[in-house]
């Protein structure tokens, strides 16, 4: 099983002048993905845009992407996705998730209803279909197309998309149209369910989801973590228990990855509590990250 370690940058990474250093230092440390969020209503910016940059100033590092797609033109996003798997030379790695539900950003994104997860299934099947280099005649939302076809197609055949969440409904759909499960916020054990049941329904769809296909976004800090992030995160389980969820110094981040590897998981996004902190030294931070985590990449 290939063992793969991603990390997504914090804030004082993404500034203008120290972005080219933070990648550089990915790459050289040996970091397998930088990883990018796409938060619309949030101060981080578009993962889309800050890949573009990051395509041109590395050579080895893959590029990963949360995106969501809704309020997006769907020919608009798989000619960007496209382009960009083209620029970086088929490093792009790609989930979709709906967003975080807030009644504001749904609204900002033109979708009041509650079905956005139908909506990502439609965007999906559209963008496949112009990367396989269909004509494509369609509906969606607003946007007509009339016999389109999208140029320049990806390099990877095919472009994977990877979806995420924990809910029944979000582990069916993984089953049924996506090409990998990327996590969050889920206890090692609840991974390990979660991955059942997707494997479960896949062969009910007469499918297969690859087995190294399955992994997790691990949120840590090597200090007592912001009590704001924190917050975040307790609003996002029903429960409001972060036991096996963040990783608190080097030895819990180290056995909280060996339980996710136990339970069949093997890709790692890794993604510092203190994000939004533009004060931090993301260079000791990540340097010390390589130190605990490397080790374990295959």
């Amino acid at each position: 099983m290939k063992i793969r370690m991603a990390v997504t940058p914090p804030a004082a990474a993404l500034d203008a002048a120290v972005f080219g250093a933070y990648l550089n230092a990915c790459e050289r440390l040996g970091f397998d993905t930088v990883w990018l969020s796409d938060i619309p209503l949030g101060p981080l910016g578009d993962p889309i845009v800050s890949l573009s940059y990051a395509a041109a100033s590395t050579t080895k590092l893959k590029l990963g992407a949360n995106i969501v797609p809704l309020g997006r033109n769907p020919l608009w996003l798989a000619k960007q996705l496209a382009q960009l798997d083209r620029l970086c030379g088929g490093r792009l790695l790609l989930s979709f998730v709906p967003g975080l539900g807030a009644p504001a950003e749904r609204a900002a994104l033109g979708h009041t209803d509650d079905d956005r997860g139908r909506e990502v299934d439609t965007m999906i099947a559209l963008l496949r279909r112009w990367w396989a280099g269909e004509a494509v005649t369609a509906s969606y939302a607003k946007f007509k197309f009339d016999e389109v076809t999208v140029q320049p197609t990806p390099v990877q055949r095919p472009l994977e998309i990877w979806l995420g969440g924990i809910a029944p409904a979000a582990l069916a759909r993984v089953a049924r149209v996506a090409d990998g499960w990327l996590t969050s916020a889920a206890t090692p054990q609840e991974a390990a369910a979660g991955r059942q049941t997707i494997e479960r329904h896949a062969a009910a769809c007469a499918r297969t989801v690859d087995p190294e296909h399955f992994g997790i976004s691990i949120p840590y800090s090597f200090e007592p973590p912001p009590e704001a992030a924190l917050t975040g995160l307790r609003q996002r389980r029903r429960d409001r228990d972060l036991t096996d969820i963040v990783a608190v110094g080097p030895a819990e981040l180290r056995r909280l990855i060996d339980r996710y590897l136990a339970a069949g998981l093997s890709k790692f996004v890794l993604r510092p509590m203190n994000a939004l902190d533009r004060a931090a030294d993301w260079h000791a931070d990540l340097t010390s990250l390589a130190d605990v985590v490397l080790p374990l990449q295959t």
